[in-house]
C-alpha cells in the first residue's frame, strides 16, 4: 500500500480529473466512490485498476483486493475527490467496458434521447439492469452516463449492464435491420401500450424530461406507444414510465 500526503501530487492531480467528462473520454476511466459501488466494482475486478482509502478507513475484510495497488490518502485528498458533501472515504478508479455490440439480433434495448438530468439517467439503468435489459444506448444530449451523480443514482448497475454512447437514428436503422423491433414513447401518433403483442427481441426510446423523444426519431420508430394516465397527473417521470414499459416488453414477450 502506498500513502500520498500531497493534493499537489501528480497522482492525485489526475484523479480529480476523472471528475470531468472531458478527462473520463480522453482516458476511458471514471472514479466511484462509497462502499458500495466499489464493492460492486470489485465483483468485476477486471474492470478495477485501483483502490483509494482515506486514512482510518477499513477496507471490509471480505474484499478481493489482491493484485490491485491500494493507495491511502488524507482526508483532505478525499474532500477533493469526493462528489458527496460527506464521503466514506473509499473510490475506485475503473475503465470503462469494452462493448462491441456487432450482433444485436434477439436483445433488448433501451435508447435515452436527450435526457439531461443525471440522476433520470442513473435510475434509468438501473431500471434497464434489473429488468434484465441487455444494453442503455445513450443519445446526443444525455448527460454523462459515467457522472458521479449518474453512477450513485444507478447504484453499481454500470458493472451488470452494456453503456454505449451513438447515434440513435443509426441505431434504429441497426436494429430495425436485425429485425428488432423500436418503440417510441409519444402520446401524438401513439398507441396504448397494452395493445402492442411485445416480441422476445425490443427496443424502447424514451426522452427529454420536458420535449420527449425527437420527432426525427420518432418517424423512424415502428410505433409509438403511450402510458395512460388514470390520475390527474399531467406526465410521467421518465424513468417510471420506461420501468413501466420494460417489465411489460420483459415479462410479456418471453
Amino acid at each position: 500500500m502506498r500513502y500520498i500526503q500531497s493534493v499537489q501530487n501528480t497522482q492525485v492531480k489526475q484523479w480529480k480529473k476523472l471528475l470531468t467528462k472531458k478527462e473520463r473520454d480522453k482516458t476511458n476511466t471514471y472514479i466511484i466512490e462509497g462502499f458500495h459501488l466499489v464493492e460492486e466494482a470489485l465483483k468485476n475486478k477486471d474492470e478495477v485498476l485501483e483502490i483509494i482509502v482515506q486514512e482510518e478507513t477499513q477496507i471490509p475484510p471480505n474484499w478481493d483486493i489482491e493484485g490491485l495497488q491500494v493507495t491511502e490518502v488524507t482526508l483532505e485528498i478525499a474532500k477533493q475527490l469526493a462528489d458527496t458533501e460527506t464521503t466514506q472515504g473509499v473510490f475506485a478508479i475503473c475503465k470503462k467496458k469494452n462493448v462491441l455490440l456487432n450482433h444485436v439480433s434477439g436483445k433488448t434495448f433501451l435508447l435515452i434521447d436527450a435526457v439531461q438530468d443525471p440522476g433520470n439517467i442513473g435510475t434509468l439503468i438501473r431500471t434497464a439492469d434489473a429488468a434484465g435489459i441487455d444494453a442503455v444506448i445513450l443519445g446526443k444530449g444525455s448527460a454523462d452516463g459515467y457522472s458521479p451523480k449518474v453512477l450513485r443514482a444507478a447504484q453499481g448497475s454500470h458493472f451488470h449492464i452494456d453503456l454505449l454512447t451513438g447515434d440513435l437514428a443509426k441505431w434504429i436503422e441497426t436494429l430495425h435491420l436485425a429485425d428488432v423491433p423500436v418503440y417510441g414513447t409519444a402520446l401524438e401518433n401513439g398507441v396504448p401500450y397494452l395493445t402492442v403483442e411485445p416480441t422476445a427481441a425490443f427496443a424502447l426510446l424514451v426522452g427529454n424530461e420536458g420535449n420527449g423523444v425527437n420527432k426525427e426519431l420518432l418517424s423512424l420508430t415502428k410505433q409509438n406507444l403511450y402510458i395512460p394516465i388514470l390520475g390527474k397527473s399531467e406526465s410521467l417521470n421518465v424513468g417510471i414510465a420506461a420501468g413501466i414499459l420494460m417489465y411489460y416488453f420483459q415479462l410479456q414477450g418471453k
